[in-house]
């Protein structure tokens, strides 16, 4: 028994130190536009997963036609977005060979249909992590594809938005603490203009973002356009429930 609880004690102590080491290099997430009524938004971000995530990552469980939802005709879906089938019908696969994508960056990049439900946690929801992570790549020479994130560190997945956004390095300050040294982000430098200005790279990102969160369920403003007529009337019923109840026991002693 005392073999067992000591076990668990050290089990214990290695998923706390992994929880601290985990946190010690995060950085608090930026809220996320969450504008997933915005058609215009909708599909500006689109665009921006057809052009530049779905060369390398899938949606394998939203399909082309589905677009229509967000405004978009069957015709320019086929003239713009149609860059890895042919058919309008066809899921969003992604276009490179997932062997060669292995044998690149060391593993698959994910499956992006659900991804904004699937990244919440404590700092914020999945949309949050997701408009901080990809706000916050910076040069790093010494990985293998050249790129650092901010908010994951080592992760293998390149800038692949750098020339809208430029080259920026991350400004740390020097934070004594208990006898410790600490390095706390502080702010941004820009080492290279990107094609696009901050506030625009910036708006971009939440376009993108917003489509992700609205790929991850399409019927979500329905859902809750539905879900509050419901409350609406299950209020309306109980207060005739409850004047229904009154008359029926009033002459009850």
């Amino acid at each position: 028994m005392k073999k067992l609880i000591l076990t668990l004690v050290a089990a214990l102590g290695l998923a706390a130190g992994a929880v601290h080491a985990a946190g010690a290099n995060t950085i608090a997430w930026d809220k996320a536009p969450n504008k997933t009524n915005d058609l215009a938004s909708l599909q500006n971000g689109a665009k921006v997963f057809v052009n530049y995530c779905l060369s390398c990552h899938s949606a394998a469980f939203m399909r082309f036609n589905r677009l229509r939802d967000i405004g978009l005709t069957e015709q320019q879906i086929k003239d713009n977005l149609l860059f890895t089938t042919d058919k309008v019908g066809e899921t969003m696969k992604a276009s490179i060979d997932p062997k060669q994508v292995k044998e690149w960056f060391g593993a698959n990049p994910p499956d992006l249909t659900v991804i904004a439900r699937s990244r919440a946690g404590a700092g914020g929801t999945g949309a949050d992590y997701l408009y901080t992570f990809l706000r916050t790549f910076y040069r790093d020479e010494t990985k293998a594809t050249g790129w650092n994130n901010l908010l994951f560190q080592n992760v293998g997945m390149p800038h692949v938005l750098w020339e809208l956004q430029g080259d920026r390095r991350p400004v740390f300050e020097a934070h004594e603490s208990h006898g410790q040294t600490t390095q706390v982000f502080k702010g941004w430098e820009q080492v290279a203009p990107g094609s696009m200005t901050p506030l625009q790279f910036d708006q971009t990102i939440g376009d993108l973002v917003n489509y992700l969160q609205w790929m991850g369920e399409p019927a979500q403003n329905i859902r809750v356009r539905v879900g509050v007529w419901v409350l609406i009337f299950l209020g309306l019923f109980t207060g005739i429930a409850w004047r229904l109840n009154a008359a029926y026991w009033k002459d009850v002693k």
